[in-house]
C-alpha cells in the first residue's frame, strides 16, 4: 500500500482564462479501486492526463506506482492479438494472458487472429488484459463500457471487481456500484472522495444537498445582514475619516481615527471572509433542473409494426424474422449483443436505406425525433445547428444550460466539446423537437451520471413513446416499459 499524493493542483488550457484545477490537495491509495465522477468537461480525462505528464500544470503529483492509461495506444492493429499483447505486457507469460482472457470469457482462438477483426468488446477486454498484466502500475481506465454491451459490462466488472489499483471513468451506476469501493467526484467547488460505491456516493450527496438546501434560505438572510453590516461599517469609517479634519487638535483626533479605521476595517474583513465561506456552501449544490418535453399525441393508438424483418449486409445476414409492434406510451427497450442489428434496425425505422426483407408499415404522417450513435460529426455554433434544424434557439439554448452548460460553453464550436457535450446537443435538439415517437440510439454514450438521472426523471414524468438502443442497465430498468432482446 502506498499514496498518491496530490498536493496544489492548478491547470487551464493554454489560451483558457478559466482554470480547470485551482489549488486541489487529496490523497489516494494505490490499492484502492476508486470510481471517477463528475459533470461532462470538469476535467476528469484531464486530470487522468495530468497524472501521465502529457501537460504541464502547477502543484504536485507524488506516486511510487506507474500510471498507464486505458485504452493504449495500439501501434499497428493489424499485428495478431498475442503480438499486440505482447507489446502492452512483454514480461508476462503466455499462460498468464490466457488465464486474464479465459477470466473475461475471452475465446483463446482471437489471440491468433489480427487486432483489428475483433469487436469492439473483445478489444477492450484484450486491452485490460495486458494493462492489468504489467507489474508496479496504477492504472488510468477512461469510459471502456462505450463500447461494452450490457452482458459484457457485467463480465468486465466481475474482472475489476477482483483487481485493485486502479481509477475508473465510468458513468454507468450499476457497472461502477458492481466493481468500486470508493468514488472520486469533481464537484462544482471541490474534490472529494467517499469511501463505497456510487450508490454510497449518491445517497450522501442527497443527504448532504437537502441540509444545505434546508439551510439556503437562513444563509442567504445572514449573508443580506453581513453584507448591510458591512457596509455600515465601512460608511461610518469613512466619516470617522471626515471627522479628524473637522476636529480642531488634528494629533488628538486622527490618532483616535486611525485606530477606529483600522478597527473598523478588520471588522469589515471578517465579515467579508464570513460571507464568502458561507456563500461557498450554497455553491457546491449539483442542480439537476427538470428538463422539459411536449410529445405528440398520435391519431391512432398503433403507430408501427415491423413483420419478419430481416437485415442483411452482403452476405451476412445480422437479422432474421424479427416482429415488433409499437402503441402509444410503449418504451421499448431493445437488447442485444454487439453486431445484433439493433442500430440498424433503428436506421429502418427513420426511412434510411437499410437493405432488409419482410414488413416495415410506419403510420402516415407520423413523426419521428432521431438521436444517432455518433456524435462527432457536430462543428459549428449552436445557433447555427438550432436553425439548421428548425428548433427554437432559446428553448434549446435553455435545455443545455439544464444540462449543464456553462454560458462560455455556448460561444464554442461543437468540434471543441467534449464526446459528452456533443451527446447532449443531440439530446438536447431531440428534447425540443414535437414528434410522436423518438428514436435514440445510444443515448448516453459519455453523457454523465447526473444528466442521465435528469434524462431518466424527464422519461418517467412525461411518458412519451421511445424505441432505445442503450446498455446502461439502471437506466433501462427505470424507463423501459418493454425489453426487447435481438439475437
Amino acid at each position: 500500500m502506498s499514496l498518491i499524493d496530490v498536493s496544489k493542483l492548478t491547470f487551464a488550457y493554454d489560451g483558457s482564462y478559466d482554470d480547470i484545477f485551482t489549488d486541489v490537495s487529496f490523497q489516494m491509495d494505490t490499492d484502492w479501486k476508486l470510481g471517477f465522477c463528475g459533470r461532462n468537461g470538469r476535467g476528469k480525462t484531464t486530470f487522468l492526463k495530468l497524472l501521465m505528464g502529457e501537460y504541464e500544470y502547477a502543484g504536485a503529483i507524488s506516486a511510487s506506482v506507474n500510471f498507464d492509461y486505458f485504452p493504449p495506444d495500439i501501434a499497428d492493429p493489424r499485428e495478431n492479438t498475442i503480438d499486440v499483447l505482447d507489446g502492452i505486457a512483454p514480461d508476462a507469460q503466455l499462460w498468464e494472458k490466457q488465464r486474464e482472457l479465459s477470466i473475461l470469457e475471452v475465446d483463446e482462438d482471437v489471440l491468433c487472429r489480427p487486432f483489428a477483426t475483433l469487436s469492439n468488446g473483445e478489444r477492450t477486454k484484450v486491452m485490460l488484459a495486458g494493462l492489468f498484466l504489467r507489474e508496479n502500475n496504477f492504472l488510468l481506465i477512461d469510459e471502456p463500457t462505450d463500447h461494452l454491451d450490457m452482458a459484457a459490462r457485467r463480465i468486465v466488472a466481475r474482472y475489476l471487481k477482483g483487481k485493485a489499483g486502479f481509477v475508473l471513468v465510468s458513468h454507468d451506476r450499476s457497472f461502477l456500484d458492481e466493481c468500486v469501493d470508493h468514488i472520486l467526484s469533481i464537484n462544482k467547488q471541490n474534490i472529494e472522495i467517499v469511501r463505497g460505491n456510487f450508490s454510497v456516493w449518491a445517497e450522501q450527496k442527497m443527504r448532504r444537498d437537502e441540509f444545505e438546501l434546508a439551510q439556503n434560505q437562513k444563509l442567504v438572510s445572514e449573508i443580506g445582514r453581513l453584507r448591510e453590516a458591512a457596509a455600515q461599517r465601512a460608511r461610518w469609517a469613512d466619516k470617522t475619516e471626515e471627522s479628524k479634519w473637522e476636529a480642531g487638535d488634528r494629533g488628538f483626533f486622527g490618532h483616535k481615527a486611525a485606530k477606529m479605521m483600522k478597527r473598523s476595517k478588520n471588522i469589515e474583513r471578517r465579515m467579508n471572509d464570513s460571507i464568502d465561506r458561507k456563500s461557498a456552501l450554497l455553491k457546491n449544490i449539483e442542480t439537476a433542473h427538470k428538463l422539459e418535453l411536449k410529445p405528440q399525441t398520435y391519431r391512432a393508438k398503433r403507430l408501427l409494426e415491423l413483420s419478419d424483418v430481416a437485415i442483411r449486409y452482403g452476405d451476412r445476414e445480422i437479422l432474421r424474422s424479427f416482429n415488433l409492434t409499437l402503441e402509444s406510451g410503449d418504451r421499448v427497450a431493445l437488447m442485444g449483443g454487439n453486431g445484433t442489428g439493433k442500430s440498424s434496425l433503428l436506421k429502418l425505422i427513420c426511412g434510411e436505406d437499410v437493405p432488409h426483407t419482410g414488413r416495415v408499415n410506419i403510420g402516415s404522417q407520423l413523426i419521428i425525433s432521431y438521436v444517432p450513435q455518433d456524435a462527432s460529426f457536430l462543428t459549428g455554433s449552436l445557433a447555427d445547428y438550432a436553425e439548421k434544424w428548425k428548433i427554437d434557439r432559446t428553448l434549446f439554448m435553455s435545455m443545455l444550460n439544464k444540462l449543464d452548460f456553462s454560458r462560455i460553453q455556448f460561444d464554442k464550436d461543437m468540434r471543441d466539446y467534449s464526446a459528452g457535450q456533443k451527446k447532449k446537443v443531440l439530446l438536447a435538439r431531440s428534447l425540443c423537437e414535437r414528434a410522436h415517437v423518438y428514436i435514440w440510439d445510444e443515448p448516453l454514450n459519455y453523457v454523465d451520471v447526473l444528466s442521465r438521472m435528469q434524462i431518466e426523471e424527464l422519461i418517467l414524468a412525461y411518458e412519451p413513446t421511445m424505441i432505445f438502443v442503450e446498455h446502461d442497465k439502471a437506466f433501462c430498468d427505470n424507463a423501459a416499459t418493454k425489453t426487447v432482446r435481438l439475437k
